[in-house]
């Protein structure tokens, strides 16, 4: 019998049924976009994202490659290696995209990704990225602050807190069938950091959208924090009065503050924190107070006991 008749197909031939979905809602998409005139950012690879420029708030530093930047991910929605984010995150779904935006302020509202990006021009930004395990990248993200979203939705005075959830889909996400972590991922800034002008939702990076291991199509970046805090494919945003507990906290509070502000003089229980390898050099550099802007962002912190508050 012929190897391409029916009922002699082989398993290594049978598309896995996510990858199918992901195709036919793709095309469903399209269609629908096309008939009204306009395409999803993710329709075809390399989409360029239009920006203001260099932000006067990045780094002088050079970037880390593009390559090691999409093949080197933290992102356990996908695995806990830092390898399989790159091979499995083509399931993800990225648009259509929404993102709730919901609790104490005064004009909640869903926002698609197409309208959040109209909030504030786009901005190219290059920040140094340090993660807890002790590597670190310099990244070209594009992307607009935190605070143009905050304005929107005005605030109450109730509102103390920022909560950030990412997209709960085990099907999209096999990484959430594991019980690594407690799903969905959730991370919190207080509402200061969220309006500092460092703080940043990121769409893209090296002027163009952001690849579904980088944590597509919404993420947020804050430089002068360990790299869990920059959550991933967000769709919910709640303004809170009281603390909430990050996904890391829940797991390990003892390793895992809720500040997680980068500090070479507080260890990780397991590691000392006084020395990074950026992801390309052969050597260890030191690690700077709050990943090199504690000029700033240390007034945030001013009167803390830094070593309590981790």
């Amino acid at each position: 019998m012929p190897t391409n008749a029916p009922g002699n197909i082989q398993p290594s031939e049978i598309t896995p049924r996510a990858v199918y979905l992901q195709r036919r809602r793709f095309l469903q998409v399209a269609a629908l976009s096309a008939a009204a005139g306009w395409l999803p950012l993710s329709a075809e690879a390399g989409v360029k994202l239009t920006t203001t420029g260099k932000s006067p708030l990045s780094t002088s530093e050079p970037p880390t490659p593009l390559k090691e930047i999409t093949h080197y991910n933290n992102f356990y929605e996908f695995g806990v290696d830092k390898f399989s984010p790159a091979q499995r995150a083509g399931s993800l779904i990225t648009h259509p995209w929404n993102v709730a935006v919901e609790g104490e302020i005064r004009r909640p509202n869903v926002y698609s990704i197409e309208t959040l990006m109209k909030l504030a021009p786009l901005e190219d930004r290059i920040y140094r990225l340090r993660c807890v395990e002790g590597w670190s990248m310099v990244i070209p993200w594009v992307g607009f602050p935190l605070n143009a979203l905050i304005r929107q939705v005005e605030p109450t005075g109730n509102a103390k807190f920022v909560e950030f959830t990412t997209l709960y889909d085990p099907e999209q996400m096999p990484g959430q069938r594991s019980p690594v972590l407690s799903w969905p991922y959730v991370e919190a800034l207080r509402l200061d950091e969220a309006m500092h002008p460092l703080t940043l939702l990121a769409v893209g990076l090296y002027g163009e959208v952001l690849p579904n291991q980088n944590g597509a199509p919404l993420r947020l970046v804050t430089p002068w924090k360990y790299g869990f805090k920059s959550i991933k494919s967000i769709v919910n945003i709640r303004f809170v009065e009281h603390r909430p507990t990050t996904t890391w906290m829940k797991a390990s509070s003892r390793e895992y503050g809720f500040y997680a502000n980068v500090n070479l003089h507080i260890d990780h229980p397991r590691w000392s924190q006084a020395k990074e390898r950026r992801i390309g050099e052969f050597f260890k550099r030191d690690t700077l107070l709050f990943n090199g802007y504690a000029e700033q962002v240390a007034s945030l912190y001013r009167g803390m006991d830094l070593k309590k508050h981790f």
